[in-house]
């Protein structure tokens, strides 16, 4: 959980998140050598801890006993890793941050099973914090998981697709972890509802805002940045906001129906490409971003200014300019 990248959400915290990061490391300690081995190596897919982070510094405004946000912390750390191992098999992808997948050193067998491990894995720890409403809270979220995935590859090439179905399905393949992150620590903290559902409302627009940008860096980053061919997304069949934005402004001429109708025509990629970097499309797209940004932060703006808000605070304009 390297904390590099944006230090002023985990320095409040860092103790803590030391000691997650010690819960996940001791995992991987199995009497069964090979799974030993493929669990440290997918273990080391572990990013910037936003997800725990955010788990931790949510319970911070109710006195509470720290253990149960600490196990739910590597619960979400857990199914977002479990789901990350799942994806590189679906995907057939090589490398993940830099480092060969588990599918591609083991198989596509192997992969799966080592997802599913992880997946139970964070199950047995939210099971630890005996808090039925977060038990719920976490399985349901698996749900909205699978199903986001699923929506996005059963719908794939489809050019009707429109914008309520997009946020319906980023909501549910993203945005409910960060949900669940954050709603979870303030539930475990014994903290009143009214304080737990504006928990609940910055997860959600910081995970639509999170998710927003990942699409559009699939258009404006370049290929290192964002580990995947620029337009990987739209060739691939899945529309995203600034396609959709980009249908929206030129119904005559449908760049997007021309690619799904024939997707192995580069030349029709590489039109859209140039429609939407000479339009205000990816402006109009991080105007969307920072809208769920600054309801993210109104969430939080009644609760007490400590430290603790203040780092969660800047987590929003983090997501706008994040690269990856």
């Amino acid at each position: 959980m390297s904390s590099e990248n944006a230090p002023f959400i985990y320095e409040p915290i860092r103790e803590e998140l030391d000691l997650v990061r010690s819960d996940l490391a001791a995992i991987s300690e199995e009497d069964f050598p090979g799974l030993s081995i493929m669990l440290a190596h997918a273990l080391k897919s572990i990013g910037k801890g936003t997800r725990p982070a955010i788990t931790i510094l949510s319970s911070k405004f109710h006195d509470h006993d720290p253990a149960g946000p600490r196990l739910m912390a590597c619960a979400v750390e857990l199914l977002h890793i479990a789901t990350l191992v799942h994806d590189d098999t679906v995907d057939r992808a090589a490398l993940r941050r830099g480092q060969a997948t588990i599918s591609n050193l083991w198989g596509d067998h192997a992969a799966v099973l080592v997802g599913d491990y992880l997946f139970a894995k964070s199950a047995t720890f939210v099971c630890a914090t005996e808090n039925i409403r977060v038990i719920r809270l976490f399985s349901e979220t698996i749900m909205h998981l699978s199903r986001g995935e699923l929506q996005e590859r059963t719908g794939a090439y489809d050019w009707t697709t429109g914008m309520e179905d997009y946020y319906q399905r980023i909501q549910q393949k993203t945005a409910s972890l960060f949900t669940t992150a954050a709603e979870a620590g303030a539930i475990l903290s014994g903290a009143p509802e009214e304080t737990v559902q504006r928990f609940h409302t910055f997860g959600h627009c910081l995970g639509m805002a999170f998710q927003i940008v990942d699409d559009i860096l699939d258009f404006e980053g370049t290929e290192s940045e964002v580990g995947k061919p620029v337009g990987a997304d739209l060739a691939q069949g899945v529309l995203t906001l600034p396609a959709l934005l980009l249908q929206e402004r030129r119904p005559d001429e449908d760049p997007v129906r021309a690619i799904f109708e024939e997707p192995e025509d580069e030349a029709r990629l590489k039109r859209a490409l140039e429609m939407i970097n000479n339009s205000s499309v990816i402006e109009d797209s991080y105007a969307i971003a920072m809208d769920f940004c600054r309801r993210a932060e109104e969430a939080l703006s009644p609760l007490p200014d400590t430290r603790y808000r203040r780092a969660l605070m800047e987590l929003p304009p983090y997501v706008l300019v994040r690269k990856k």
